[in-house]
């Protein structure tokens, strides 16, 4: 299993309007398309205005066949276009890879 975190750092004063658009639009085209998000944090510190989520792959070239379906969806771009009408919600993103560690096991 690939783990990818994601970190979205956000334009001051656009937190809610990312918010609703991935409650509203965005999660739902994720699943549509493969991609299972299993945790959404935010910064302690809202001044941050950075918003994470952890999405589970199949490995990395589902990875990538899942997101280039997604980026593509005609509804998507839509829902894009017209939740950025007064400009990106996103500054920038990053995404880490992750995978279990052999050693760890969780503890119940």
């Amino acid at each position: 299993m690939l783990y990818e975190l994601r970190v979205y750092y956000i334009h001051p004063g656009k937190m809610k309007a990312i918010q609703d658009r991935f409650r509203d639009h965005t999660l739902a085209l994720f699943a549509k398309h493969g991609m299972n998000v299993t945790q959404f944090w935010e910064d302690w510190d809202e001044s941050e205005n950075r918003l994470y989520y952890l999405v589970e792959h199949e490995d990395m070239n589902a990875r990538n066949l899942n997101y280039d379906r997604f980026r593509s969806d005609p509804e998507w771009l839509a829902i894009k276009q017209v939740s950025e009408l007064d400009g990106p919600l996103v500054a920038k993103l990053e995404s880490l890879f992750m995978k279990n560690a052999a050693f760890f096991t969780a503890m119940s």
